[in-house]
């Protein structure tokens, strides 16, 4: 290699060292078969499941490559920002913020080209502005009702939560997949009903 493909080569496993980060960053979400909270390296790999499973139920035609790529990295901001619980009004107040700071740092890693690639996915994810990046959202949230619906509601009534806060947070599903949504209602109305949900 020449000094510019080696430069370029370490930067990319500087990088990919970095991600091992994401092992260790707790979600509120607990793992099923286990008494301890998911991290954000398996919420991850469980969202690109999803993706490769369900991506036929997306509202539009979407490229499941884009889509994998996404949910594989719309959380590694983490590493630097921390996970932010979605009911916790205090933390979401500053995440936009501490997001974008930790986005500039981490894309800004890897070798331009890459960088600019996974920052546009970040942003597009964010905002929501793809076919790719609505399924990425829906999956991102469908994926820890289904885990703390399984898991008896466990985080839900730890932290004392409402049903119309996790309504109010599901609506973004149907964004991306109408099928998503209606299972999130469904989902909903049981744990209510179970009294998993205030």
């Amino acid at each position: 290699m020449n000094e510019q493909e080696t430069q370029r080569f370490t930067s990319q496993i500087e990088f990919l060292v970095e991600m091992d980060k994401m092992k260790n960053i707790y979600r509120q979400t607990r793992v099923l078969h286990e008494d301890r909270a998911e991290n954000d390296a398996e919420h991850a790999w469980h969202l690109a499941m999803l993706a490769i499973v369900l991506s036929e139920y997306a509202n539009e035609p979407v490229d499941l490559k884009t889509v994998l790529k996404t949910v594989l990295i719309h959380d590694i901001v983490e590493i630097d920002a921390g996970d932010t619980y979605a009911y916790d009004a205090a933390g979401n107040a500053t995440k936009a913020e501490r997001e974008q700071k930790a986005a500039d740092r981490l894309f800004g890693m890897l070798p331009e080209d890459q960088g600019r690639e996974m920052r546009q996915l970040w942003d597009a994810f964010e905002a929501g502005s793809t076919p790719e990046a609505r399924f990425a959202n829906s999956l991102d949230r469908i994926q820890p009702l289904m885990l703390n619906y399984c898991k008896h509601g466990e985080s839900w009534r730890t932290h004392g939560t409402r049903r119309e806060q996790v309504e109010k947070r599901i609506q973004r599903i149907f964004e991306g997949s109408q099928v998503l949504g209606d299972m999130a209602e469904e989902l909903i109305r049981r744990a209510a009903e179970e009294g998993l949900l205030k």
